[in-house]
């Protein structure tokens, strides 16, 4: 494993400041808000101001046309990116949408997140990316395999190519504020608590030794395509994961129930299959409760449409942010089994000592798709 580079002017989690970059709604109240909160704490100087559209006042502006995205978003980006050719991670701020339409990526092949397409910037200039053709179910839709994806080196982007992706955001500005006030507090004190891993044991077991399962395949040069994944796969890897926490000392809980397991403190990670659980109760997964430093996934498909409050539909990671989580993972529009996060590397990264976004990228098989990941990118509370 590579160390991390340090340099003169370092954060938190030993990361060269230098690498992060902010980017701010200057439109949005929220979003100069959180970006300014941010970049003191973290003592980050790097900062884009852009104008566009504020999503944190209306549902409604939480899409973006993907000709406002290129004018608005990705021609200062690219500008600001060849002037600091250092950066690797990139903070998005409450009041940025979350996804666009007319896209040449994404579910339709046009609808895919703001975040994802940021992180897979520069993929369609390499020569060593693979574009997918993604079919499932009904769904069709184009990405990009991920080049970070199982990744045993630490992320620069000189190497992989794309930008890890964050975002601060929430139900409300304080929410997003507290994601990074959580990643301190979990620094300075160490991790703290249970993982809890809830499976849903009538999907059956996928074989516990594929696991993580690839399943990009190649086609011709620089296409292929990305098969299904298995339910009982997902729940083979929340148990591969298991056992690997520990092997490690990790404080662990792996549910082999019926029963969807809510109301739960002291949880230092989370993964389940959220509302698609069979026997899932909406009262019991509002109420679970996350120390700080806390990451978590669920296979949802729906889990980040909205940052705002809505009524109905399936389970929110905005409401995971309010339980206090420090980082959790969400998807803006159908992503499909396959691009949920493998809970094994996830939490092998994450408690070795690597950053939350490095983890939470290291596990996704996709960029330039729907994903959108929560959290301060250089939250490191098992740093070593």
């Amino acid at each position: 494993m590579l160390s991390l580079i340090v340099a003169s002017a370092v954060s938190g989690a030993g990361i060269d400041v230098n690498r992060v970059m902010v980017i701010e709604n200057a439109k949005s109240e929220a979003s100069v808000e959180i970006a300014t909160k941010y970049m003191s704490l973290r003592k980050v100087k790097n900062l884009l101001k852009i104008e566009c559209q504020d999503s944190a006042l209306d549902a409604g502006k939480e899409t973006l046309p993907y000709a406002s995205f290129k004018t608005e978003v990705e021609t200062p980006l690219r500008a600001f990116l060849k002037a600091h050719p250092k950066v690797d991670f990139i903070v998005l701020t409450k009041g940025i949408p979350i996804r666009l339409t007319g896209a040449t990526t994404g579910m339709g092949g046009s609808q895919p997140s703001l975040d994802s397409s940021i992180a897979a910037l520069d993929y369609g200039e390499r020569q060593d990316t693979l574009k997918l053709a993604i079919t499932d179910s009904g769904f069709t839709g184009v990405g990009w395999a991920n080049r970070f994806w199982k990744s045993t080196e630490r992320f620069s982007h000189a190497k992989f190519g794309g930008y890890l992706v964050t975002r601060l955001d929430g139900y409300t500005a304080m929410e997003a504020n507290l994601l990074v006030t959580y990643a301190l507090q979990a620094e300075k004190n160490g991790p703290s608590g249970t993982i809890l891993l809830d499976t849903a044991p009538s999907h059956g077991l996928g074989d516990l030794k594929a696991v993580p399962v690839s399943i990009a395949k190649v086609t011709g040069i620089g296409k292929g395509t990305l098969g299904e994944l298995n339910y009982n796969e997902y729940d083979a890897d929340m148990i591969v994961a298991g056992r690997l926490l520990e092997k490690k000392n990790v404080p662990v809980l792996v549910d082999l129930n019926d029963k969807f397991v809510g109301r739960r403190g002291n949880l230092m990670g989370y993964c389940s299959w959220g509302s698609n659980d069979p026997h899932f109760e909406a009262d019991g997964y509002k109420l679970l409760r996350f120390e700080p430093g806390a990451i978590a996934e669920t296979a949802v498909s729906t889990s980040a449409r909205t940052f705002l409050p809505t009524a109905g539909g399936q389970s929110l990671i905005a409401d995971l942010i309010s339980s206090r989580v420090t980082g959790v993972k969400g998807y803006c529009d159908e992503p499909l089994l396959q691009a949920i996060a493998s809970p094994t590397i996830l939490f092998d990264r994450y408690t070795s000592g690597w950053t939350l976004a490095e983890s939470f990228y290291a596990a996704s098989r996709l960029t330039g798709w729907e994903d959108i990941v929560i959290g301060d990118p250089l939250c490191c509370p098992y740093k070593r």
